[in-house]
């Protein structure tokens, strides 16, 4: 499937067969492009927590509104970041760059981030939102449905995965094989009320 066809294709799918099972090429094949995403510096703060326990699917169910695509599609994940990404040996995002980029990034990497909370909140955001699209037109390359999911008591949930202190869930995601298609798309916006050239108007 080409990718103007997977974006077009790509559907937030409520409804998965339950029986259908992930082997684990494929998982680890859509993660290993999930980390192809682009992060700023390099910094690739997503982490990827995998339910695959039932037990703990049905505990993560129980905080995101019953939603039965929890528990019923074949690959579930919390998407999550790491604040602190930055500054954890922040050589090794660069080790593979020539030395002048190194020198230059790794010290620029400190200033940028530091005491600025928020900066690194809209980062985690940013980053994960770029890897769960890449990972949803991936899973539709690969034949899956999914649905990013927003609809869950965040703390619960953090206490459920032993989420570390300095880590912040961004969202999560089911994949799998669809049993309902979704619902027909609600309507787009025309390009006029969302697309400007050289700024807003006055």
């Amino acid at each position: 499937m080409n990718t103007f066809d997977a974006i077009k294709e790509r559907r937030s799918v409520k409804h998965y067969d339950p029986n259908h099972e992930f082997s684990d090429e494929e998982i680890e094949q859509l993660m290993s492009l999930a980390v192809l995403s682009p992060t700023s510096f390099n910094i690739q703060n997503w982490r990827f927590v995998i339910i695959k326990n039932p037990e703990i699917r049905k505990k993560v169910r129980s905080a995101a509104w019953d939603q039965a695509q929890v528990t019923d599609s074949s690959l579930f994940l919390i998407i999550c970041a790491d604040l602190k990404s930055w500054k954890k040996n922040p050589e090794q995002y660069w080790k593979n760059a020539p030395k002048e980029a190194q020198d230059f990034l790794v010290p620029a990497m400190g200033p940028f981030y530091e005491g600025k909370d928020q900066l690194q909140r809209d980062e985690a955001m940013r980053s994960c939102g770029i890897a769960a699209q890449t990972i949803m037109l991936a899973a539709k390359s690969m034949g899956y449905d999914s649905n990013p999911m927003i609809g869950f008591d965040p703390q619960k949930i953090a206490e459920i995965i032993n989420l570390p202190d300095d880590h912040i869930i961004s969202m999560m995601m089911a994949i799998g094989k669809q049993i309902k298609p979704a619902m027909p798309r609600g309507g787009q916006l025309p390009l006029s009320d969302i697309v400007f050239t050289d700024g807003f108007s006055s």
